[in-house]
C-alpha cells in the first residue's frame, strides 16, 4: 500500500495551512474548527515552510503564559519531515517511529498535496487486515 491509497481514504482531503504570521490563539481556533491535531504553515498554500501541533503549544504555555500572542513562527517546527505519495506507507510507518512525529505532510514535485496522520496509517493498517481477515475465512468457509 501507497501513501496516496491512504490520502484516498480520507474523508477529508484538502490540507488546512496556517501563515506563519498567525498568532497561536489563531492557530488554536484553527485546530478546533477544523478537529486536526497539527497544521502546515504556509504563506502560499503550496510550501511547506513548517508544522506547528497542539503538543507545541501545550509545551509553550507551560514556559510562557503569554505565548498565544506569539506568532506561530516563533513555535513552529521548521525542520519538517515529508513524504511523497508514491511512496509506501511501511517507509512512513518507520520515519514516524524513528522521530516520534504524528504528522507528515505529503509533498508531489515540492508542492503540499496532503498530511497523513499516524490515526490515518492506523486506520487504513486495520481496514487492509480486516480485508485480509475476511478473503481468509471465506476461502476456509469454501472448502
Amino acid at each position: 500500500m501507497h501513501i496516496h491509497d491512504v490520502l484516498r481514504g480520507k474523508p477529508r482531503q484538502d490540507v488546512v495551512t496556517i501563515a506563519p504570521d498567525a498568532t497561536v490563539r489563531d492557530l488554536i481556533h484553527a485546530l478546533a474548527e477544523h478537529n486536526v491535531g497539527a497544521l502546515i504553515v504556509s504563506s502560499d498554500g503550496r510550501q511547506v515552510e513548517g508544522i506547528v501541533s497542539e503538543r507545541d503549544v501545550v509545551r509553550r504555555l507551560h514556559e510562557d503564559t503569554e505565548v498565544l500572542s506569539a506568532t506561530i513562527a516563533s513555535i513552529m517546527t521548521t525542520n519538517v519531515r515529508t513524504c511523497e505519495a508514491t511512496s509506501p506507507v511501511t517507509d512512513l510507518m518507520q520515519l514516524m517511529t524513528e522521530h516520534r512525529i504524528r504528522h507528515v505532510p505529503v509533498v508531489t514535485d515540492g508542492v503540499l498535496t496532503g498530511i497523513i496522520s499516524i490515526g490515518d496509517v492506523v486506520k487504513s493498517r486495520i481496514g487492509e487486515l480486516e480485508f485480509e481477515r475476511d478473503q481468509l475465512d471465506n476461502y476456509l468457509h469454501q472448502t
